[in-house]
């Protein structure tokens, strides 16, 4: 009986992957195409390799890095405070906060960075002074706006904001991506509404929000090389600017730039790859393609009950 419903059960369908020629064809072309462009970067002088390793490491090359990652991480906290405030305004029922929160993101989402990083670095000129006091009336505090925001901190702020009108967007699509249901059982559960956001549905908004903030992070990296509007004149991008015009050979350090900003870029995508697979847990399944195609049809009953002829898992 038992061998009689054995024989019933079909084998197990194994998976295999099929060839195609056309891939390999394609492959052989890249592959060629690739050794001949390193070809021609190898052995075209026009390049100046020799200038390019000897400013690699040089002083102000590494100082204008690590002024570039300052300039990134700073931008990031004050645009992700800005956009999560703001994306708690869009969502509020008071008509002034949404009306506020809408009217910042309009503004700084539709005007160039480069141009507000100008305004930053003029605002000096248009507000000599700054005070604190009753609006029309009188100030109880006043201070040199000169001296308060500096070249470092125009630049943090022209950043910043335009960064946090972006991440605004982001946040709220990650907040909304939550199931009104599970906020809705825990202030059935006497929770607080602070206590919700931050214990229910910031943690499960992440999944959805690391994956573009990582993006909008590399790409505030690379947006560090406008400060020089500010203007700041430490960073990566203008410490080689500076090194070639004054030895006249702007390639090769250009080259310099290039290499140590994808090398920035390359440590961001590693973090981000973590970040992303941290909060994804549960909601992403692992492995090769041929073991979750394995998988698919093994949940599509045609499993056999020999261990033998299983695939390895």
């Amino acid at each position: 009986m038992a061998h009689q419903e054995h024989a019933r059960i079909p084998n197990r369908i194994q998976a295999k992957e099929v060839f195609h020629p056309g891939t390999v064809v394609a492959a052989i072309i890249v592959a060629v195409l690739a050794l001949m462009l390193i070809h021609g970067l190898i052995t075209n002088t026009n390049f100046k390799w020799p200038i390019v390793w000897m400013y690699l490491r040089d002083v102000k090359v590494i100082e204008g890095i690590g002024y570039t990652l300052l300039l990134t991480v700073c931008s990031m906290i004050l645009g992700t405070i800005l956009a999560l405030v703001m994306a708690i305004m869009r969502t509020a029922s008071n008509p002034v906060l949404r009306g506020v929160s809408w009217a910042y993101i309009f503004i700084f989402r539709g005007i160039p960075v480069y141009t507000q990083l100008i305004f930053w670095g003029l605002v000096a000129v248009l507000y000599p002074v700054l005070g604190i006091g009753i609006p029309f009336g009188p100030q109880f505090i006043t201070f040199e706006t000169g001296k308060l925001i500096g070249a470092f901190a125009a630049a943090v702020i022209g950043l910043g904001l335009n960064e946090g009108a972006y991440l605004a967007e982001i946040i709220r699509s990650g907040l909304e991506s939550v199931d009104s249901g599970q906020p809705e059982a825990a202030k059935a559960l006497g929770m607080k509404p602070s206590l919700i956001l931050r214990r229910i549905i910031i943690p499960q908004a992440m999944r959805v929000i690391i994956p573009p903030l990582g993006n909008e992070t590399i790409g505030m990296l690379k947006t560090t090389s406008l400060v020089l509007a500010v203007p700041f004149t430490l960073d990566l991008q203008f410490a080689t600017n500076a090194i070639a015009n004054r030895i006249y050979a702007p390639i090769p350090l250009l080259i310099v730039a290039a290499f140590w900003y994808l090398v920035m870029t390359s440590v961001l995508m590693v973090g981000q790859h973590y970040l992303e697979r941290y909060y994804g847990r549960g909601f992403t399944t692992g492995g090769s393609k041929r073991r979750n195609r394995q998988a698919a049809i093994n949940a599509a009953g045609t499993a056999h009950t020999n261990p033998s002829l299983e695939v390895e898992q």
